[in-house]
């Protein structure tokens, strides 16, 4: 069962940051499902060092976006960009002194956030890029 669905609304408009967007919700969708069903100390760590990368790298081509387009919330959009990074910093290192990690905890922490971020900030961003292009 998937974590994260994704939903046409989720769209921001710029082809390479929406493709990006899918791609890291099937990745992570992908992952948690491993995570369930062989659930080790190794795979857990794999598996948030795997999700740290590619959230971040998605970060980043999202932040370079935003600055480059001038828009006026990019400080905002980064900080909790930041959040969600510490978060699963957080996570990765009590995996680490358990030897396991809390699957429930980790699955709302990713469905909410990114819901709640595809739902606000993404969306404010998808509506400067409209105003732009009039």
């Amino acid at each position: 069962m998937s974590l994260i669905e994704w939903k046409d609304s989720y769209s921001i408009g710029i082809p390479a940051v929406d493709y990006e967007h899918q791609a890291l919700i099937l990745l992570i969708n992908e992952l948690h499902d491993d995570l369930m069903q062989r659930g080790t100390n190794q795979r857990t760590q794999q598996f948030f060092g795997e999700l740290f990368a590619r959230v971040s790298a998605h970060f980043a081509l999202e932040e370079g976006v935003m600055r480059d387009l001038g828009f006026d919330e990019y400080q905002s959009h980064k900080e909790e960009h930041e959040t969600l990074l510490d978060g699963i910093r957080d996570m990765m290192d009590l995996a680490e002194q358990q030897g396991s990690c809390e699957e429930q905890r980790l699955s709302e922490m990713l469905d909410t956030w990114f819901s709640e971020h595809f739902r606000n900030q993404d969306a404010r961003l998808h509506r400067f890029l409209n105003q732009k292009k009039k």
